[in-house]
């Protein structure tokens, strides 16, 4: 798969995400509440984010070929920025 492939991919996932479960600021913010709950201290959707890329990264370490581990990678980064505002 060619790069512009790859990124072409992660903005369809990205896209279908948004349509199915809303802005991914959103989605951050609550898993952000709800983790602060578990863990006992404040969690950032930015935290959020990071955590989910370094899940993903540990699948790669495993499976460095699983194409759906790298692109979400690519989305999760991608949304970083859309969080940190």
């Amino acid at each position: 798969m060619t790069r512009s492939a790859i990124l072409d991919r992660a903005a369809q996932v990205l896209d279908a995400r948004a349509e199915t479960y809303g802005p991914a600021a959103a989605s951050f913010t609550a898993v952000a509440a709800r983790w602060s709950l578990t863990l006992g201290r404040t969690i950032t959707p930015a935290e959020v984010v990071l955590c989910m890329i370094d899940l993903k990264m540990v699948r790669l370490a495993h499976d460095p070929h699983h194409r759906d581990s790298l692109v979400d990678v690519i989305g999760y980064a991608a949304l970083l920025p859309e969080v940190q505002s």
